[in-house]
């Protein structure tokens, strides 16, 4: 489905519903609005009766707060948090909790759908939930982050727990401050409880091999997608549009792979190496300077030209929309392999399907991360923790299955990976439905 600037949505809402503002979604930037365009692309293709249409087209539940703290200044500020649960038919809402100035609630709701779909094309038995804080961290001390990562979480309490709502990190979060939401919950409940939370240090009950499993997941799916279309490993050019921890895990491992990392990026620009990069020399430069704008082993570019840079795979692992109907036809690059959430809006799809470029969607190629949070709230629960080996064993199984039935859905169905991962999801999440019942 092709969707122009200005279109009217057409997805069923539910009576009441809020659907995104017709102005914030010219252009497709809306991530709600890629979101659901997808959806009702897949379900379309998959038939979905219009009752479970509008059930999966709505959050469950969206929660807003607000977060008053005291400043190190003495100053009181008032932050706006949200949590939402989108779909909790296959089990608790797993979604990571970002702090950033660019939040919103359409943007939560979209990345709570997103880790429903997710979830489910790597059969994970969660449903989907996000989170998000308007604040802009890198301003904040460490206290100030402690107090404010501590109310959010007493504020949105009633909604946690190992069989309801797991949270996890995302962009401008990490494991400390898992850590503090896992010690606040505990404190309510009077008793620790450790699988409340994923992405924790590994001290405190976190899952060997969960930091690097998103790029981890990133990299399976691109040797996978080089395999499909059969191109060979070794030698093969990548480029890679941010440097946090999905992009630099992503390219590590590639590396290992034996592909050539041709450039990277962070927020301020990229660095590109035509012959390759060393990226262990990179890393070891960013861990020391934080940014890669002093790294002189390379070209300085702008992240607009990285990505229309010539490579064979493409790894987007920065934020969303950064591939749009602006610039798709200029993308360059044999796959498209998703770090990031959302990193290519709707109105882009087609345009790169026309331009036979193969595009590993978010919801399939980022899935590492989840699945590891999955294999941690497993330990946790069980308390019994496996080796790393074990661990990223049972992540490449998981991903390279669920590649593969991706493919096999495209093939059958003659839909782009994308659309195909939505209807495997899709159609696994609706089964559930159906299975279920409604209760009245």
């Amino acid at each position: 489905m092709s969707s122009q600037i200005g279109e009217t949505l057409t997805y069923p809402v539910a009576r009441g519903g809020i659907r995104p503002e017709k102005d914030t979604f010219l252009g497709g930037e809306n991530p709600l609005f890629s979101m659901m365009a997808r959806f009702e692309e897949a379900a379309h293709h998959l038939n979905l009766e219009p009752g479970l249409r509008k059930v999966l087209s709505m959050p469950e539940r969206q929660i807003i707060v607000s977060i008053p703290i005291q400043l190190d200044s003495g100053e009181v500020e008032v932050f706006t948090g949200y949590r939402v649960l989108h779909n909790t038919a296959r089990g608790p809402g797993k979604g990571g909790i970002r702090f950033d100035m660019q939040v919103t609630l359409d943007e939560v709701k979209a990345l709570a759908a997103w880790m429903t779909w997710k979830c489910a094309v790597v059969n994970l038995p969660f449903g989907g939930a996000k989170g998000g804080v308007i604040c802009d961290p890198t301003t904040m001390s460490m206290t100030e982050l402690e107090r404010l990562t501590r109310r959010y979480t007493t504020g949105i309490i009633d909604g946690l727990g190992p069989d309801s709502d797991v949270p996890a990190p995302d962009v401008n979060t990490n494991e400390r401050m898992m850590a503090w939401i896992m010690d606040t919950y505990s404190m309510h409940k009077r008793h620790t409880v450790t699988a409340v939370v994923t992405g924790k240090p590994v001290q405190m009950g976190g899952s060997l091999g969960r930091r690097e499993a998103t790029g981890r997941g990133v990299m399976i799916s691109a040797v996978e997608a080089l395999k499909l279309r059969n191109l060979p490993i070794a030698g093969t050019r990548v480029v890679v549009q941010g440097f946090g921890n999905v992009g630099s895990i992503s390219a590590e491992l590639m590396a290992a792979q034996g592909m050539k990392i041709l450039a990277v990026s962070d927020k301020e620009g990229g660095i590109y190496n035509k012959n390759g990069l060393d990226i262990r020399d990179v890393l070891a430069h960013v861990k020391q300077h934080k940014y890669l704008k002093s790294y002189t082993k390379g070209d300085r570019l702008t992240n607009s030209e990285l990505l229309e840079l010539e490579c064979d795979v493409l790894v987007p692992a920065a934020l969303e929309n950064v591939i749009t109907d602006d610039n798709a036809s200029r993308i360059r690059a044999k796959i498209i392999c998703e770090g990031a959430n959302g990193p290519t809006s709707a109105d882009a799809d087609q345009i790169l399907l026309d331009a036979g470029i193969l595009v590993v969607p978010d919801i399939l190629a980022n899935a590492g991360g989840v699945t590891v949070s999955y294999f941690e709230w497993v330990q946790d629960r069980g308390g019994y923790f496996w080796d790393e080996e074990t661990v990223n064993n049972r992540l490449e199984k998981i991903m390279v299955t669920s590649f593969q039935e991706v493919a096999a859905m495209a093939q059958r169905s003659s839909v782009s990976m994308r659309i195909a991962a939505y209807m495997v999801a899709i159609d696994r999440v609706a089964g559930v439905h159906r299975l279920r019942g409604m209760y009245a």
